[in-house]
């Protein structure tokens, strides 16, 4: 499992763990062999990545939004830990994923996929989810207010996208947003999910980073740990490219001062 960290820049991974099914945290002959050190438990993948998360928040590091996918959008210990901290984030969550509804009709049970179907046709707005290969990623988008604040404004909402052909097809977020938070703020922030994918693309395509052929605790970590950090370098690099290619005027630089 990984952290990724992604800015405007760039992105890079900052942090690490090691899965291990209970078969393995159990069988600790089996642990002792492969050198595990015997502190090490069974931790699920939400769990882990709860630590990995507060972790780095806990060092200062800067977040504007935190972003995973279904796997831990329906981790509410999760949720409620960013909620805590005042945290934003956009979550993916199925849409099975179990909701309640809001106002009289609190005990009635519903879901993502339900709410959306219920949504009139002038709820969704065409919107971009980033820049992709061939321009703007489009999406038709729309959100449901959730029925809860936090102590200093922040908004719950469902957050709905939907593809713009003929298979329709949705995916779902719940969204802990700062008070007045656009949709098309939170649609670009839902499409900043795919930076991990691209970390893991180069991490994989160019420093090997699942030739692991490790048998061992320390094996893996270093391993890892030296594909991260040849990865930030690389990635530390190009944002500094970016950086200063952003500064030198070209053909369509002003000349001269302009007023407006």
């Amino acid at each position: 499992m990984f952290l990724a960290y992604a800015s405007r820049y760039g992105q890079a991974l900052v942090d690490r763990r090691l899965y291990l099914p209970e078969s393995w945290t159990k069988d600790r002959a089996r642990c002792a062999s492969a050198s595990i050190p015997e502190e090490v438990e069974f931790a699920t993948k939400p769990k882990m990545a709860r630590d990995m998360i507060e972790q780095a928040l806990e060092a200062g590091v800067p977040c504007a939004w935190v972003l995973g996918d279904a796997v831990y959008g329906a981790d509410s210990s999760l949720r409620r830990m960013l909620e805590r901290r005042h945290q934003p984030y956009v979550l993916a969550v199925r849409g099975a994923h179990f909701m309640r509804r809001s106002g009289d009709r609190w005990f009635e049970g519903t879901s993502p996929q339900a709410l959306a179907e219920e949504l009139a046709p002038a709820a969704w707005s065409c919107l971009a989810a980033g820049e992709g290969a061939k321009g703007p990623r489009l999406y038709d988008w729309a959100r449901i207010r959730r029925p809860w604040t936090s102590d200093q404004g922040f908004e719950s909402w469902l957050l709905v996208r939907r593809k713009r052909s003929k298979s329709a097809e949705q995916a779902y977020y719940l969204a802990f947003a700062p008070p007045g938070s656009s949709l098309a703020e939170l649609a670009a922030v839902a499409g900043l999910r795919w930076a991990v994918e691209e970390c893991f693309e180069r991490a994989k395509d160019d420093l090997g980073l699942d030739h692991c052929e490790a048998r061992s605790w320390h094996g893996w970590h270093r391993h890892m740990s030296l594909c991260m950090a040849a990865l930030a370098f690389l990635s530390k690099l190009s944002a500094d490219l970016r950086r200063s290619a952003w500064s030198k005027p070209n053909e369509r630089s002003p000349k001269g001062p302009i007023a407006a």
